[in-house]
């Protein structure tokens, strides 16, 4: 159950921000899934996509619904990360398997290593702290394997699908968790609160 400590720490309304992103990862691993095109440009503009819009969402809800600075500034950091990736994947999607490879590991690596110290670092406050942590050490898991995998598109595009589909499924179970639980908590402050100004 969501402590007063922890909903001040993300503030009422961050549930929304797991949603979102849950939609935009599974939105491009749907047509990762059902496309037979599994180029490196397919990939490029996928991934393009992917990582500019939702670098955007996380820009503007972390900013909206995050009341902890610190946190919100290092999700603005990992946003930024994601527009500028995912714009350079859009404008150079013709730039082979070799600039997707990089593109997607550094990507990740960057912003799974930020949200993974963003979760290690709110581990003791803060209810979505583990959530953080487990989408983080995925993302960065994904920058290790993307370089140490041999060079395939079929295969590399086909495991940034299996990311998308991993992260978009628990960040749906993790949104609608911290929803409930949130809920949950002020239901019990408010007749608390309601006992207390009766007296």
């Amino acid at each position: 159950m969501a402590t007063a400590l922890e909903t001040s720490r993300t503030g009422a309304r961050y549930w929304t921000v797991p949603i979102g992103r849950a939609v935009l990862a599974l939105i491009p691993a749907a047509v990762i899934t059902f496309n037979r095109d599994h180029s490196a440009a397919f990939g490029l503009v996928v991934f393009g996509l992917f990582a500019l819009v939702s670098g955007i969402l996380v820009v503007v809800l972390s900013r909206l619904t995050l009341t902890d600075v610190r946190a919100r500034r290092l999700f603005l950091v990992q946003g930024v990360v994601g527009i500028v990736a995912g714009s350079l994947a859009l404008a150079f999607h013709g730039g082979g398997l070799g600039f997707f490879l990089y593109l997607v590991s550094v990507w990740a690596a960057v912003t799974g290593f930020l949200e993974l110290y963003s979760g290690t670092r709110a581990r003791a406050r803060s209810l979505v702290a583990k959530d953080w942590m487990l989408v983080g050490a995925a993302t960065a898991v994904l920058a290790l394997i993307v370089l140490l995998l041999p060079p395939n598109a079929v295969v590399s595009v086909g495991l940034l699908g299996a990311y998308l589909v991993m992260i978009g499924v628990y960040l749906v179970i993790a949104g609608l968790s911290l929803k409930w639980a949130t809920t949950d908590a002020a239901r019990t402050v408010a007749p608390a609160a309601t006992d207390s100004d009766s007296q």
